[in-house]
């Protein structure tokens, strides 16, 4: 079964603060990882333990990719937001997160 991707309007000031490349490696692995099976654990993709960003995180080297899965009417991955981790936090845009 396909999924329809779509971004979060909070999303676009993540994707602004990347560098061309890492914008590249993003949307290229969104589609590859989360377009078919996205609610299968893999090495790439996990669920989180409960967080007010999102439950699930997508691993793409240093960037993480956080979305949430909605089945019904059609099926959608949502990506709620996209970060540079760096050490035990995650730059989210400008912002600090310890997650």
């Amino acid at each position: 079964m396909r999924f329809r991707i779509e971004y979060a309007p909070a999303t676009v000031p993540h994707l602004k603060a990347l560098t061309a490349r890492q914008q590249a490696i993003v949307l290229d692995g969104v589609t590859r990882h989360l377009s078919a099976d996205p609610m299968v654990e893999t090495r790439h993709r996990k669920p989180m333990r409960p967080n007010p960003l999102a439950p699930w995180e997508l691993r793409l080297g240093n960037l993480r990719v956080y979305f949430d899965i909605v089945s019904e009417p059609e099926p959608v991955v949502v990506v709620l937001a996209v970060g540079v981790k760096e050490r035990n936090t995650v730059r989210l845009g400008k912002t600090v997160v310890n997650l």
